[in-house]
């Protein structure tokens, strides 16, 4: 009894923790302007089964597609067991659903088979970051915490599903020798081979068995709660993320309601804008941006695929499409914890323009929509980006040169050339 209100403790603290945490996130994102993503619902639950739940977007590397499979139907499939853990633990049961009979053996049996592929997907993941150190887990943005960040849940992982291996086949063994509260059931086609190495007594299978139960289930609470710190919170966030997807033509700009009132002003006397709220051209810091923005922002997987496809980047400039989002990422959590600290209206003198992204960055940027393209979770850099040069244009007029002459020249002649219209087909006369 005993260890079954520690149990219920344990498990209502854990998720108190989280839902704490998970408020302030949502709050966080919640500090963007408003937008409308909640349009045609029909075709965003058919992004969201496609990308977040059918992962169509992580085939185009099939390796890591394969790994990354395996690791996320091990995630989803594998936790179903935490159900039994809870009633076992909640009401002092051990094995509940063993009444099922022959679909509680496959079950166990998938289990097994499912986390022995997710330890060795995470092997190979650990191999591939740390050995092989492929290039698009480099970079000026990942620095000592987004790598070992990437690794100790990596470890935690193996940890687990180790710890899961052991914990059934200790249980196997106690089975057979037919101790008391091990109820028969289950089957166990991976486990049985670490039997060999387990002890005969039954006293110190007891204390395995159990030692690995409770790793298991504090380890999975631990996680949860570790995730609202960590780049894996895509692995709740991710399903609206992609929901909220933006669903228009990719880089098409957004009109900006002030500047459209402004020119039906200019071309209809007779109309009267409505009134609203000043704001900002742009965006200079992450209140600026919608809260889709934020939400892509906490979503970023940071795996580096937005980066390893930008032009610019592979030209070696400065512009990251990653350290764009977990620029924008660490500036809203800087943001929550000052509204946290110091109440909604303080002002800590900093922004996400200059701080943290710098003007070199945005301006190298060609707008090609590479980024947006591959990200397995339709995370959109450039909408952050665009948006920062619309602040720097219309709020501070300090385009680069060359923007400054372009826009010259499309007032003047309707063009980005500076040729007038008039002279514009000149080189069709000459021989």
């Amino acid at each position: 009894m005993v260890l079954q209100i520690l149990f219920i403790a344990f498990v209502i603290a854990a998720i108190a923790l989280f839902s704490f945490n998970f408020k302030k996130v949502i709050r966080n994102i919640r500090l963007g302007r408003p937008v409308d993503r909640f349009d045609q619902p029909g075709e965003r639950l058919k992004v969201m089964l496609k990308v977040a739940f059918g992962q169509t977007k992580m085939v185009a590397r099939p390796i890591p597609a394969i790994l990354h499979f395996f690791v996320y139907a091990g995630f989803i499939i594998i936790n179903i067991e935490v159900l039994e853990i809870m009633i076992d633990g909640i009401f002092g049961t051990h094995r509940v659903f063993s009444g099922l009979g022959g679909f509680y053996n496959f079950l166990i049996g998938s289990f097994e088979i499912l986390a022995f592929t997710v330890l060795a997907s995470c092997v190979i993941f650990l191999i591939r970051r740390n050995v092989l150190k492929l290039k698009r887990f480099r970079g000026i943005e990942m620095t000592e915490w987004p790598k070992s960040d990437a690794n100790y849940i990596l470890i935690t992982e193996i940890l687990l599903m180790t710890a899961f291996l052991l914990m059934n086949a200790a249980d196997a063994k106690l089975q057979a020798m037919g101790a008391g509260h091990y109820t028969v059931g289950g089957a166990f086609p991976i486990s049985q081979f670490l039997q060999g190495m387990l002890p005969a007594s039954e006293a110190s299978l007891i204390a395995i068995e159990r030692g690995c139960w409770w790793f298991h289930i504090i380890g999975i609470f631990a996680f949860l709660n570790y995730l609202p710190y960590s780049k894996h919170f895509h692995i709740l966030l991710a399903f609206p993320n992609t929901y909220f997807s933006y669903l228009k033509p990719k880089g098409e700009f957004s009109n900006m309601q002030s500047v459209t009132n402004e020119v039906k002003a200019m071309l209809d006397p007779s109309f009267t804008p409505p009134e609203a709220e000043a704001s900002r051209f742009g965006a200079k810091d992450v209140k600026d941006l919608h809260w889709a923005n934020l939400l892509n922002a906490y979503t970023c997987t940071e795996c580096g695929r937005c980066t390893d496809a930008c032009p610019a980047n592979m030209t070696g400039k400065l512009l990251s499409p990653r350290k764009i989002m977990m620029d924008t990422r660490d500036r809203v959590s800087e943001v929550g914890k000052n509204i946290d600290k110091h109440g909604v209206d303080y002002d800590d003198g900093k922004s996400l323009l200059d701080d943290y992204v710098s003007r070199e960055e945005i301006w190298a940027c060609t707008s090609c929509n590479a980024c947006t393209q591959a990200c397995p979770v339709n995370i959109d850099p450039l909408s952050i980006i665009v948006e920062m040069r619309r602040y720097i244009v219309m709020e501070e007029s300090q385009a680069p040169g060359s923007l400054n002459t372009m826009m010259g020249n499309l007032e003047n002649n309707g063009a980005p050339w500076k040729y007038s219209p008039a002279d514009r087909f000149n080189w069709a006369n000459k021989n």
